[in-house]
This record gives C-alpha cells, sequence and structure tokens, in this order.
C-alpha cells in the first residue's frame, strides 16, 4: 500500500497499465492499494506506454519477476532522443537476452545473475530499472554513475521494507544483494520537491507568499540558492518552505541544469519565467535534454525576450508579459505558461493543458486558493476533437 500518491494522470495510467497486467488496484484519496496476484507478463501495449515514458520501468519487475517481459517503445514528452540504451544495456548486464521488434522491447532470462553495470549517464528511469531488477538477481549488483536523485532513495527505501537488500542509495554507487523473493509493505510516498518549486515561483513572480509543506528543503538546495540569488526571499522549516519577495527588486542569475544534486531540469522552464521579470540578462543552459527550450517561442509569444543558441538560452529580463493564447509542448513547459499567464497584463489562454495533468493534481484549483483568477474550460480544435484550456 502507497501513501500520498498524488492524483495525476501519469499515477492513472501506471495503475491502467497494472490492471491492464492482471493486477488489482485501489485508488482512493491518496491511498494506492496493489494486489499483484493475478498479473501475467503481458505485452504492455503502445496505448498505455505512448502517453508515460515511465511506463518503461515495468520491464525490470517484469523481468525479475517472470523472467520476461515485452514493452512498447515509450512515449511521453518529447524532450529529445532520450535513449532507452541504458536501461537495455544494463539488463543485458544482468544475463538478459533483448531484441528490439516492430515497436517492442523483448527481455526475457532463465535467472539474472548480479554484475556490475556502469551507466554512462546518471539515468533516473535506468537506475530505477535496473534496480528493480536486481533485488531479485542471484548474487551482488553494483551500478556504478546511478542516479542520486531523493525519488531514487525513496524507491530504495520502499524496495527495503519489502525485504531487498541495498546499500549506497543516495550516492552514486548502489550495492544490490539478490533475494529470493519480496514481501508486501507499506509505504509513504516523499512530497514532490518539483510541484513545490513550482509553485514557490508562482508565490515569487506575483509578489506574494507561498508556502509548501511535506518536502524537504534539502531537495532543493541549489533550486533554492538560485531563488536567493535572484532576491526571493526562501524559510526553510522543517518539512516546509516559504517564499516572498518583490518582483521590480529581481535580479538576473545564470542557471545550467545538472541531474541531481543539481539544478533540476523540471524546473528549467518555470525559472525562465522568473528570469524573464527579473533585471539584466541571464543565460540558462540545459544539460540534460536536448528540447527543453521548445516552449521558449510560447514564451515570446507573451512578451519574454529570449536567444536560444544550441543548449544555451539568453533571457534579457525586466520584460512586462502580455497575454496571448499560448500552447502547451511538455509537462513543465505547460506549467511554466501558466505561470506566466499569472503575471501576463490581460488574459492568457493556455491550450493542451493535458501535459499539465500529467505531474500536477487540480493545478488551477490549487492556484485559485492562492488568489489566481484561473479557471478550465474546453476548447474545440477543428479536427472537433476536445482538448483541455486554461
Amino acid at each position: 500500500m502507497l501513501r500520498n500518491v498524488p492524483d495525476i494522470e501519469d499515477v492513472r495510467t501506471m495503475k491502467d497499465l497494472l490492471e491492464y497486467m492482471g493486477a488489482g488496484v485501489d485508488f482512493d484519496e491518496g491511498v494506492l492499494r496493489i494486489d499483484t496476484t493475478g498479473v501475467e507478463p503481458h505485452a504492455a501495449p503502445y496505448e498505455l506506454v505512448q502517453k508515460m515514458r515511465a511506463s518503461f520501468q515495468i520491464m525490470g519487475p517484469l523481468l525479475a519477476r517472470f523472467g520476461r517481459g515485452r514493452v512498447a517503445m515509450p512515449g511521453g514528452c518529447n524532450l529529445g532522443p532520450r535513449k532507452i540504451d541504458f536501461h537495455l544495456r544494463g539488463l543485458a548486464s544482468l544475463g538478459a537476452t533483448v531484441s528490439v521488434d516492430h515497436g517492442f522491447v523483448e527481455v526475457s532470462a532463465e535467472r539474472l545473475v548480479g554484475s556490475t553495470v556502469i551507466l554512462e549517464f546518471p539515468s533516473v528511469g535506468a537506475t530505477e530499472n535496473l534496480l528493480m531488477a536486481a533485488v531479485m538477481a542471484e548474487g551482488e549488483t553494483v551500478i556504478d554513475n546511478a542516479a542520486r536523485e531523493p525519488e531514487i532513495v525513496d524507491l530504495a527505501k520502499f524496495l527495503v521494507s519489502m525485504g531487498a537488500e541495498i546499500e549506497g542509495s543516495g550516492t552514486s554507487r548502489l550495492v544490490v544483494t539478490g533475494v529470493n523473493d519480496l514481501h508486501p509493505a507499506e509505504h509513504t510516498v516523499i512530497g514532490d520537491r518539483i510541484e513545490a518549486g513550482t509553485f514557490l515561483i508562482a508565490g515569487a513572480l506575483t509578489g506574494g507568499e507561498v508556502e509548501v509543506e511535506g518536502v524537504s528543503a534539502h531537495h532543493l538546495d541549489i533550486f533554492l540558492s538560485k531563488l536567493r540569488g535572484v532576491g526571493v526571499h526562501v524559510q526553510e522549516n522543517h518539512r516546509t518552505i516559504k517564499a516572498w519577495g518583490d518582483p521590480a527588486e529581481f535580479t538576473a542569475v545564470d542557471i545550467a541544469t545538472l541531474p541531481h544534486p543539481g539544478f533540476p531540469t523540471d524546473l528549467q522552464a518555470q525559472m525562465m519565467v522568473l528570469l524573464s521579470v527579473a533585471q539584466g540578462a541571464s543565460i540558462v543552459t540545459e544539460n540534460v535534454f536536448e528540447n527543453r527550450f521548445g516552449f521558449v517561442d510560447e514564451l515570446i509569444r507573451l512578451g519574454a525576450s529570449i536567444k536560444v543558441a544550441g543548449h544555451h538560452a539568453v533571457v534579457n529580463g525586466g520584460r512586462a508579459l502580455t497575454g496571448a493564447i499560448v500552447r502547451c509542448p511538455d509537462l513543465r513547459a505547460g506549467a511554466a505558461l501558466v505561470l506566466a499567464g499569472l503575471i501576463a497584463e490581460g488574459s492568457t489562454e493556455v491550450r493542451d493543458v493535458y501535459h499539465v495533468d500529467r505531474g500536477y493534481e487540480q493545478f488551477e484549483h490549487k492556484l485559485s486558493a492562492l488568489g489566481a483568477s484561473i479557471e478550465r474550460v474546453s476548447a474545440v480544435r477543428s479536427v472537433g476533437s476536445e482538448r483541455p484550456t486554461l
């Protein structure tokens, strides 16, 4: 049983996928109960996997439990060619046979055997997949250059509560000693640091005061440091973070995204909105995803002054934003455009906000509770289908 689970589309997609595989899933008021008694290694269909790239993380558990798995090539946000090579090479190192055919990835192994896996990049998804496969592999598995994100630590904690033996969580070297089986457990999921950061930026942008609860400030150290660099006042307490400030006094800072504990790529777009109103020129360097600047043209439509060259963006701040019709290209960019709309003069219409629903629970309701003037409507596209609009 999992507690503190957000009611977001990505969770709903994973619920649908687990039910397709035969699991019994009950989700109500933040509590997710999963019964895997009836799970069978059915092929995870394209219709579900295309909605969320993290669906591919089912491969590791299927391989560990059944010795085989077949999953459609993943979809999700279009942030560039995020290859699954790291996942597949790692699983092959554990003894799996990997094949790709007609849009499906198939892995199989009579048994998984512990090995040393060195990731070329500290991929969160690959680390999660390998960790879940390795907990039932024979012998010891070492994952070097592993992702260090708090979510990896939380997953390791959950697996340990189920009987897994894992050392080094939170470091770049994970050591896993395989066990024969795992048992059911209860776990409380950590707070969403990206959602927290998004709301802290919302408060700063509007000159208000926002306090977020249930998230550790330590998980956002560099992000909070950059907020302070802009001129935002930040107060850290036990499990709460408060932010406030005067946008007229904000000044430029440079940021460069990196895997944790670096500046989170998932807060880059929201931060760029803040830098658009800060005085001076800021340089934003994106080191994680190739297409993370895909939303810049939409932000420019609102009046921002941004020039992109490769994986760098120069943000000339001090601009007054004005309302316009914009489109969400992906999850975090969508949230950033909503934040921009909060401070743009006049009305802003943000289309394709289904992207935002993937990672934010009742986003517009929470913003309304903080004083924002925002409502969700349905816009009919020319092809006749409906897409939600804010």
